[in-house]
C-alpha cells in the first residue's frame, strides 16, 4: 500500500490507495507475457553493508519513499515487488537519510546498478536503456553548464566591450549547444523517457511582435506563449508527478499566464482536473494542490475557485480521496464560504447591540457597510480595531461607510465594553453581538449554520466590505487594503 501525507490548510490528508499504483499497467503485462511483472531493481552499493537503504522518488516537488532494501554482506540488496512503479526520476537515498543520486525508472523496471559512496559520479546502470540516453545527457549537459558558468564570470568581469562582445557570443553558442543536445533527444528517442521529460520542461519562445494591418499587436507573444505551453503534454499522464519541475511549470503557468479573475481559473483548472481523470496518481494531485491553493487563497475572490471544485469534484463523489476528518473540514468550510462569495448579499445579522436593544443589517441603509468581526481578548484585534477607528473618523465616515463591530465572545462582555470605552471608538459604530441564549436557540432550532460559519469567520479579526445593496463587494483584506479599495470605489 502507498501511502502519501498531503497538507490542506491546517490538516492533512492521509490518502490510502488500496489498489496499487499503476496496477492496471502490471494486468496488461501479465496478460501480454511480454514484459516482466512489477520491478526488480538490483543494487550494489559500496561500502553499505548490513543496512537498509531506501529508491526515493517525486511527487511533485515534494519527495516521498517508493521501496526499500536491506543491503547484504557484499553491499547487494534488491528493489522488488509486484506492482510496478510509475516510471519517472527516482533516487537512493542512503540510511542516514541522504540522497546520494538520480536516475531513472522506466517502463521495464528490471536492471542493475552498481555505485560507490566513494565515487557517486561515476555509477553504473546495466541493462536500461533510458537510463543511458539519461547519462550520456546529463554528462553533457554539466559540461555545458561549467562552460557556461566560466563564459558568465568572465563576461561579469570583462573590461573592455570587445571582450564583453566575444565572451557574449560564446555564451550564445553554448545555448545553442544546449538547444541542440535538447534537439538530438527528440529526433534520435522520442519514446524516451528524457524526450518525456523534455516536453515537460520545455517553455515555448515568445515570437516577435507582429504588425497586423499596420498596427503592432503587442498582446500576440503573450498569447502565443500561453497557447503553447503545454504541447505535448497530457495532463493524465501520472509521469508528470515523478519529476520535481512539473509542478514548478505549473505554478509559473498560474503565475504569469492564467488572469487573477476566479472564473478565468476555474476554466484553466477544469479542463485540466478533466483530462486527468484517468490518471490515478495525477488526478488526485492536481486535485489536492488546486484545493489547498484556493481554500484560503492569496487573493480576494479566489475562493469561488474552491468552491467551484468542492461542488463539481468533491460532491459527486471525489471525497473517497479524503478519510473522515478532512472530508468533513472540506464540506464544512465549503458550506461557510458559499454563503459569502464576493457578490453575494451577506448574510442577514439581527443581534443585541452593546446595550441589548436589537439591531438588523438590512434595516441600516448606508452607502457602504464595514463589519469587523472581533474577539475583545484577541491581541491581533487590540492591534486593528483601533486602525479601523482612525479610517473610519478620518476618511471613511466622510465615504457614507457604515462600520459595524460584531463581538463573536459573548463570554467577554465586560471586556469588549472596556475596550470601546478606552479606545473611544467614534460614536457612529454599531456595536452588536448575539446572546448566548440567541446561538443556543439557533443550534436548538436545527439551524444549519450560525453566523461564524455563514461569514466564515474561523479566525480574528474578519473584515467585510458591503454596497448599498447589502452586497459583498470586498473580504479578507488588511485595513489597509480596504482603505485603498474604498478610494477606488469612490473615484468609479
Amino acid at each position: 500500500m502507498f501511502q502519501k501525507i498531503i497538507a490542506l490548510s491546517g490538516f492533512s490528508l492521509v490518502i490510502l490507495f488500496s489498489t496499487p499504483l499503476g496496477a492496471q499497467a502490471v494486468k496488461k503485462q501479465a496478460t501480454s507475457n511480454t514484459k516482466p511483472v512489477g520491478h526488480n531493481i538490483e543494487i550494489t552499493l559500496k561500502p553499505y553493508k548490513n543496512t537498509k537503504i531506501y529508491l526515493g522518488t517525486n511527487y511533485g516537488q515534494n519527495r516521498v519513499f517508493a521501496d526499500s532494501t536491506i543491503l547484504n554482506e557484499a553491499s547487494l540488496g534488491y528493489f522488488k515487488g509486484k506492482e510496478q512503479l510509475t516510471p519517472g526520476i527516482y533516487f537512493i537515498v542512503s540510511p542516514k537519510y541522504r540522497i546520494l543520486f538520480e536516475f531513472l525508472v522506466d517502463e521495464g523496471q528490471q536492471f542493475k546498478i552498481i555505485a560507490d559512496t566513494l565515487n557517486l559520479g561515476d555509477q553504473k546502470i546495466i541493462g536500461s536503456k533510458d537510463n543511458d540516453i539519461f547519462s550520456a545527457y546529463s554528462k553533457q549537459m554539466n559540461q555545458l553548464g561549467a562552460q557556461r558558468s566560466q563564459l558568465e564570470q568572465a563576461y561579469n568581469t570583462a573590461t573592455s566591450i570587445s571582450d564583453s562582445l566575444k565572451y557574449l557570443q560564446a555564451l550564445k553558442k553554448i545555448d545553442t549547444s544546449f538547444k541542440q543536445e535538447r534537439q538530438k533527444i527528440i529526433t534520435n528517442a522520442p519514446k524516451s523517457l528524457m524526450r518525456f521529460f523534455l516536453d515537460v520542461l520545455q517553455r515555448p519562445d515568445a515570437p516577435a511582435i507582429p504588425i497586423v494591418k499596420g498596427k503592432a499587436d503587442s498582446t500576440y507573444p503573450f498569447y502565443y506563449v500561453k497557447n503553447h505551453f503545454w504541447d505535448n503534454v497530457v495532463f493524465n499522464d501520472n509521469r508528470l508527478i515523478r519529476t520535481p519541475f512539473f509542478e514548478s511549470k505549473l505554478d509559473e503557468y498560474f503565475k504569469n499566464y492564467v488572469s487573477r479573475e476566479p472564473d478565468s481559473i476555474i476554466e484553466e483548472v477544469q479542463y485540466m482536473l478533466t483530462v486527468a481523470k484517468t490518471g490515478k496518481e495525477i488526478y488526485p494531485f492536481l486535485l489536492f494542490k488546486f484545493t489547498n491553493k484556493y481554500i484560503s487563497p492569496e487573493f480576494m475572490g479566489q475562493d469561488k475557485v474552491f468552491l467551484h471544485l468542492f461542488q463539481n469534484f468533491f460532491s459527486k463523489g471525489d471525497t473517497v480521496l479524503l478519510n473522515n476528518e478532512s472530508k468533513k473540514a472540506i464540506t464544512e468550510r465549503a458550506y461557510s464560504i458559499m454563503a459569502n462569495l464576493i457578490g453575494n448579499p451577506a448574510p442577514a445579522l439581527d443581534l443585541n447591540t452593546i446595550d441589548n436593544k436589537l439591531f438588523s443589517l438590512y434595516n441600516s441603509p448606508a452607502k457602504f457597510t464595514f463589519i469587523a468581526f472581533w474577539d475583545p481578548t484577541c491581541g491581533h484585534c487590540k492591534e486593528e480595531m483601533p486602525r479601523v477607528d482612525s479610517f473610519y473618523t478620518n476618511n471613511w465616515k466622510q465615504l457614507g461607510v457604515q462600520v459595524i463591530g460584531v463581538n463573536t465572545n459573548a463570554k467577554e462582555l465586560a471586556a469588549w465594553k472596556q475596550f470601546i470605552t478606552e479606545q473611544h471608538f467614534d460614536a457612529g459604530w454599531a456595536h452588536i453581538y448575539q446572546t448566548e441564549a440567541a446561538l443556543n436557540a439557533e443550534i436548538k432550532a436545527g439551524k444549519a449554520s450560525t453566523i461564524r460559519q455563514l461569514y466564515d469567520v474561523f479566525k480574528t479579526p474578519t473584515f467585510y466590505l458591503l454596497d448599498k445593496d447589502k452586497k459583498i463587494i470586498a473580504k479578507n483584506l488588511t485595513v489597509d487594503q480596504f482603505h485603498d479599495f474604498l478610494q477606488a470605489q469612490q473615484k468609479k
